[in-house]
């Protein structure tokens, strides 16, 4: 993701914030990039320079100005008129940390050798929540090359609990 999208992300979700709309608005935002996913060709004439740029905004006005509140309008057509509507999904995904952050919710990538119980989802959210001091979202990946054990991502800190690390350890250990 380039510095400029995080920067009109920022600024959409500052001028959210000033009206109380942050959650709103990323509701909306999120339906137009699944739009944005399920209608790819959509996105690449809204990116396409043979397309005249008036009727690339005109396309984005029929398709989003009867839903779609007038700061994301605008804000569509900026990234539309700067050539950086292709960028629309990354700046979404900004939008939604910045969200994210100002509430304390966390995501949590755990990848596990097997699959986690529910059982075992509920104590490990439990357990994350009190130690990140707010709200965890996980994300739950099986890696079978895993011997056992797992590995948690959260908040860019890796905490890796899984067998293999501690075998290299051990290992480590005896090689000194």
């Amino acid at each position: 993701m380039t510095e400029i999208i995080k920067e009109y992300s920022t600024a959409l979700f500052m001028l959210a914030s000033e009206k109380g709309y942050q959650k709103e608005y990323a509701g909306i935002l999120n339906e137009i990039k699944k739009i944005f996913l399920d209608n790819p060709s959509y996105l690449s004439l809204l990116s396409s320079p043979s397309v005249p740029i008036v009727e690339r905004l005109s396309a984005i006005d029929d398709a989003f100005r009867e839903k779609t509140p007038e700061y994301i309008l605008s804000y569509l057509k900026l990234l539309c008129e700067k050539g950086r509507i292709g960028e629309f999904i990354e700046s979404v995904d900004e939008y939604n940390a910045l969200l994210n952050a100002s509430e304390r919710v966390f995501t949590a990538k755990v990848t596990s050798a097997q699959a986690l119980t529910n059982e075992e989802k509920g104590k490990l959210i439990q357990k994350l929540e009190q130690s990140q001091d707010g709200k965890v979202q996980a994300e739950y990946y099986v890696d079978a090359t895993l011997l056992g054990g797992m590995i948690v991502e959260i908040d860019g800190k890796v905490m890796d609990g899984s067998l293999r690390r501690r075998l290299q350890e051990v290992k480590e250990v005896i090689n000194q």
